[in-house]
């Protein structure tokens, strides 16, 4: 389980992310890219981190489902996620 603060931080970081979006977008249009220096760091989408939604694990993310491996495979197998069943043959 990841500590509390770092969801949190992460977050932060997609509001900022999500509130200077639009102008970010304008100053790299225009090609001002000293203005574009000026904005936070944390302004810019690459700093975000996918992390999973109920643990908060960073690493072994799944996008379709927006969860770590290892939460995936408890809630598939307690049938929590539709249309997902365990293999086999």
């Amino acid at each position: 389980m990841a500590k509390t603060a770092w969801k949190e931080r992460n977050k932060k970081k997609t509001e900022t992310v999500r509130k200077y979006a639009a102008l970010r977008a304008e100053l790299k249009a225009k090609g001002d890219y000293a203005a574009l220096a000026k904005l936070p760091r944390n302004a810019s989408p690459v700093r975000l981190v996918n992390r999973c939604a109920i643990s908060g694990r960073r690493h072994a993310y799944i996008r379709k489902f927006g969860c770590s491996r290892l939460t995936f495979r408890e809630m598939a197998l307690s049938g929590l996620i539709p249309g997902v069943t365990k293999a086999s043959w």
